[in-house]
């Protein structure tokens, strides 16, 4: 049992850095996409659109295959690595969905935010910035905890990528040693132990926006 556990962790090591920097990409492209949904621009409203159909209604798994072996075909020419294209995959992925939670948090600030920071002559970016966001947001939090760690779930189709990330790892020593139930019983418990960081983490956001909320609301 002790020789498993230096290299299970050593794929959970690149599963918890997928799994940041997807998070973060996923984060940006919610944000951006509900914006471009929202905006009376209609090619960039189309654009999102787009995105947001075309991530949500076609398989993960294919997505990450047509980043990792069609893009380096003519006439893209275009070759990632694999762990660039489990963070690109992923964060597009989990970020169109993000977005429609984004739009739905945006859309449900009331007018009267909007009308009295206007009567405040806030310009629009802080306007965005200081009242919408942080109302929106606080609202996303709870949906979006569990796109982070569907997030998290999903980095274990990344080993068919040929990237060594916890799942790659579990199946490797598998196949090696035959300990087929302690090696993902192991694994089992590291996915719930990341999964409840996920979860901590965001619990922790939400009461410090909750926070900020109530002093603003005070002062």
């Amino acid at each position: 049992m002790g020789e498993l556990i230096p290299l299970l962790l050593q794929g959970a090591w690149i599963t918890i850095q997928v799994t940041f920097f997807g998070s973060i990409l996923a984060v940006v492209a919610a944000i951006l996409a509900a914006l471009g949904r929202l905006s009376s621009w209609r090619p960039l409203r189309w654009f999102c659109v787009a995105y947001i159909e075309l991530f949500r209604g076609t398989s993960l798994l294919v997505q990450l295959f047509w980043l990792f072996f069609v893009l380096p075909l003519p006439p893209f020419n275009i070759e990632l690595s694999s762990y660039t294209v489990a963070i690109v995959g992923l964060g597009l992925h989990i970020g169109a969905y993000g977005a429609e939670v984004m739009r739905g948090a945006i859309s449900s600030v009331g007018k009267g935010q909007y009308e009295a920071s206007i009567a405040l002559n806030m310009p629009s970016r802080t306007r965005f910035r200081r009242i919408i966001l942080p109302q929106a947001l606080l609202a996303a939090i709870a949906p979006g905890t569990n796109l982070l760690i569907e997030l998290l779930k999903n980095t274990s189709l990344v080993s068919l990528i040929t990237l060594s990330d916890l799942s790659f790892r579990a199946r490797q020593l598998d196949q090696a040693t035959f300990q087929t139930l302690e090696i993902f019983s192991l694994a089992l418990v590291m996915y719930f132990v990341l999964a409840q960081v996920i979860n901590f983490t965001m619990r922790g956001f939400e009461r410090r926006l909750s926070r900020g909320r109530l002093r603003g609301g005070l002062s």
